[in-house]
């Protein structure tokens, strides 16, 4: 923190780079100051965001009015009421419903178990916390292992040892679903906080360029979560102990785990089916909010009912619905039972209190004041024209796939959301210097942030699977550097091949 302080005065008191305003030289004394701060946590990364609310103003950046607005900004509702509804379907039980449903219907042998876990995960992690997700998967893919490990044979029918069987086995489904809870976050916008992140950075710093829409950001992420998922399963499944897991059967009680925990559910009760109705009702009203065009057919949207459809938003969704799971009462006027109480609501303001990630939505409104700053004092073009003047040593390839490398090993020892939040405002003011559309370096650093496989502390889920006894730093690193590079590649390959022809 003392070094972090030190460079701020520095930079403050010092003459003006070349070419850089007084005001832009101050951004830049700010950025570092957050920066260090961020990455060496010597204060909370919440607290951090705070500083632009304090500094701006001292500094002469921008006035307080003009700050504060960044912390309320539209899409840090839209976090919010995603998380209200993750909250509703965790306290009722309907992702773990989900989940085992799947699991049940894509499970058999150990790799297809395996690939139920991560199917399901990587679904649940695009509509709640990874974390979260990972948390209630964990215990239940803990007991599968145990049980499977001592019914577990060779394809020819040879006994094999158990003890190996747990090994290999839980490792395997274990850092699968590390890997699914990650992968999976990326598919929408509110799977996990750097896609927010992005979609603020990228209005603000192009206001000139239409909104990333919750389909429109589904269009550019759902692909890569539905290649790399099954390229992750196979690697693990087939490389990454040493022993292949199709090579071996599991006898008929494979699924007496996933049973009783499908009997410990019980049926499902009317509080369950009114938080399922409100998630796909709240999927429907973000996929068709905007007209969507597919070959020569268009779907028109249900905001065009509206004379004022530009005032909706995803983020008007998103807290709507929130509101409904906690105004309209379930089994009134007995209530459901929850526990040893009874409960007239499907979910209530003190849940939401303590589930919602309160320094996260901070998080997010110091990331939009940071690009604010950098846009206001023109910090942005003046790192962007530098960029640039060095852009003609690399190609568009060369160059998504150098910065696709650079986020995804950063992250492996900073926060995924501080390392977009630092590095976005960087990327969108090279990417107005280039002439490439920026969606086509903004949207590779936003998934390569998500995409750190090698450390415990990369991602909340690789932290959580480290617990388990089964997965160790250096088997976790050696699968995850071949991970790290294979997302890279994919991420370069989607964007230069694929999405530079949609976007031109």
């Amino acid at each position: 923190m003392a070094g972090g302080l030190f460079l701020f005065g520095l930079l403050v008191v010092s003459p003006p780079l070349a070419g850089l305003s007084a005001d832009a030289q101050k951004m830049v004394a700010v950025t570092f100051l957050m920066a260090v701060l961020w990455i060496g946590e010597a204060i909370p990364i919440p607290a951090t965001a705070l500083i632009p609310l304090v500094l701006y103003p001292l500094l002469g950046i921008l006035p307080s009015k003009d700050v504060a607005p960044h912390y309320a900004n539209h899409l840090v509702f839209l976090f919010m009421g995603g998380f209200m509804i993750a909250l509703a379907m965790e306290r009722w039980n309907l992702h773990k419903r989900i989940a085992l449903v799947i699991i049940r219907a894509i499970g058999g042998s150990p790799s297809r178990i395996v690939l139920g876990f991560m199917v399901a995960t990587a679904f649940l992690s695009m509509w709640i916390s990874n974390t979260a997700t990972t948390m209630m998967m964990l215990p239940v893919g803990m007991a599968v292992v145990q049980q499977i490990a001592v019914q577990t044979r060779a394809n020819n029918g040879d006994a094999v040892d158990p003890a190996v069987v747990e090994k290999q086995f839980g490792l395997v489904l274990m850092l699968g679903l590390a890997y699914a809870a990650s992968i999976g976050g990326v598919g929408t916008l509110i799977g996990t906080p750097p896609n927010i992140v992005f979609a603020g950075f990228y209005k603000n710093s192009f206001p000139e360029e239409p909104d990333i829409t919750f389909t429109g950001w589904m269009g550019y992420a759902l692909p890569v979560v539905i290649v790399f998922l099954p390229l992750v399963w196979l690697y693990l499944c087939r490389f990454a102990t040493g022993v292949s897991l199709f090579q071996f059967q599991v006898e008929d009680g494979t699924q007496s785990v996933i049973d009783r925990e499908m009997e410990s559910l019980g049926p499902m009760s009317r509080a369950e089916k009114f938080v399922g109705v409100v998630f796909v009702t709240t999927a429907f009203l973000w996929i068709f909010r905007k007209p969507i065009a597919v070959g020569g057919l268009s779907i028109p949207g249900w905001s065009e009912a509206f004379p004022w459809s530009f005032y909706l938003h995803d983020a008007t969704v998103a807290i709507l619905m929130g509101l409904v799971l906690m105004i309209v009462p379930i089994g009134y006027p007995g209530g459901m039972m929850l526990g040893e109480r009874r409960e007239f609501f499907a979910l209530d303001w003190k849940t939401v209190q303590e589930g919602v990630p309160w320094g996260i939505l901070l998080l997010f409104g110091g990331g939009f004041a940071l690009a604010a700053g950098f846009r206001e004092t023109g910090l942005d073009l003046w790192i962007g024209e530098r960029i640039a003047a060095g852009n003609g040593m690399l190609s568009l390839w060369g160059l998504v796939l150098v910065l696709c490398l650079g986020i995804t090993f950063l992250t492996e020892f900073t926060s995924n959301t501080a390392t977009a939040t630092m590095i976005l405002p960087v990327i969108a003011g090279a990417a107005v210097a280039m002439p490439y559309h920026p969606l086509l370096l903004l949207i590779p650093v936003t998934l390569s942030a998500s995409f750190a496989f090698m450390m415990p502390v990369a991602t909340p889920p690789n932290a959580i699977v480290f617990g388990s006894g089964w997965v160790t730093i250096p088997k976790m690193a050696r699968v995850g550097f071949f991970l790290n590079l294979l997302g890279a590649g994919l991420v370069t390959v989607w964007m230069v091949w694929v999405v530079r022809g949609w976007i031109g």
